[in-house]
């Protein structure tokens, strides 16, 4: 098998295991330091080990350091050594650059697909183990109250100097930094792995999903990950997943802001609302309807399948 050059590739499990390498090197360069900081200056090791409140007597900024550092460090730089280094034009595509309704009709199906959300959401949330899977249900459960723990202090914030800060380092950030990776890097070795794009999909989405240590979160943002792959995979286009993703973010960030403001808690931030079955429905219709035009749109513009090969 041969790039654009005749050059011949790697196996698919050597560019794994270099990506995995790299990664963590990266992620290790970058956090460590910053978090020997956070010790020097708090001298609280427990405080930064279990959540980000000796960050924040620190300073809030330097949380935001620190999270934007893991951002660069675990995604986006291994991702974009992966693709300078592999020379390939399939691992980060922008085919059809310019069309604006590829963007349109991404942010469309994230509206339609908000109650449908909602629903797998609340399903998600309520989900128990077996009795015999009972310790690490215990351990997910005390695993999602440090991520709410986090993200609550975070988030809420009625400044708006803050706010600019949540949406670069939860909102711009992240969007490029995971993209780059999972529908970028990790989607286009698991493309060669596999040889079907659909399975590859999905896989990517589990990881993407899991790697947020979000457990009871772990079905709604999966589906979200596979929605960015198929956007990929239909326009050729690794940004309309990006500015997805960031619309998606944004918009929490936005909207917890706004929470704040209004003296409300990140527990009604959560709270999932609850809609009549006709909006299910809808929401269905919608979707389905939202991501058959995307497919067409791409395939009518001779965009879907250039760049996945």
């Amino acid at each position: 098998m041969n790039d654009t050059l005749g050059k011949p590739h790697n196996s698919p499990w050597k560019d794994l295991l270099t990506l995995l390498l790299v990664t963590f090197g990266l992620s290790l360069a970058l956090q460590l330091p910053l978090v020997l900081i956070g010790l020097f200056l708090s001298g609280d090791i427990n405080g930064l080990s279990e959540d980000t409140g000796s960050l924040y007597a620190i300073h809030p900024y330097f949380t935001y350091l620190v999270f934007m550092g893991g951002t660069l460090g675990t995604f986006l730089l291994p991702a974009y050594y992966y693709y300078r280094k592999s020379n390939q034009p399939g691992v980060l595509p922008s085919q059809g650059l310019n069309r604006v309704w590829t963007y349109v009709l991404s942010v469309l199906f994230l509206l339609a697909f908000v109650p449908l959300m909602s629903l797998v959401s609340d399903w998600n949330l309520q989900m128990t183990l077996p009795e015999s899977f009972r310790g690490i249900e215990q351990w997910m459960r005390v695993q999602e109250d440090q991520m709410t723990d986090i993200m609550s202090q975070i988030i809420m914030v009625d400044r708006v100097d803050l706010l600019l800060m949540n949406v670069l380092a939860i909102a711009v950030l992240p969007a490029i930094g995971e993209e780059f990776f999972f529908r970028g890097a990790l989607q286009h070795i698991f493309k060669r792995i596999f040889g079907n794009t659909h399975i590859t999909i999905w896989v990517v989405a589990i990881i993407f999903s899991a790697i947020h240590m979000q457990f009871y979160g772990f079905f709604p943002r999966m589906l979200l990950g596979v929605f960015f792959g198929y956007m990929l995979l239909w326009t050729g286009n690794i940004w309309v997943p990006i500015f997805a993703h960031f619309v998606n973010n944004a918009s929490v960030v936005i909207m917890a802001f706004y929470y704040a403001r209004q003296g409300k808690t990140y527990e009604e931030l959560s709270a999932s609302e609850s809609f009549p079955i006709i909006v299910y429905l809808g929401s269905i219709i919608l979707s389905i309807g939202l991501a058959y035009l995307s497919y067409q749109y791409s395939t009518k513009n001779k965009i879907y399948g250039k760049r996945m090969g």
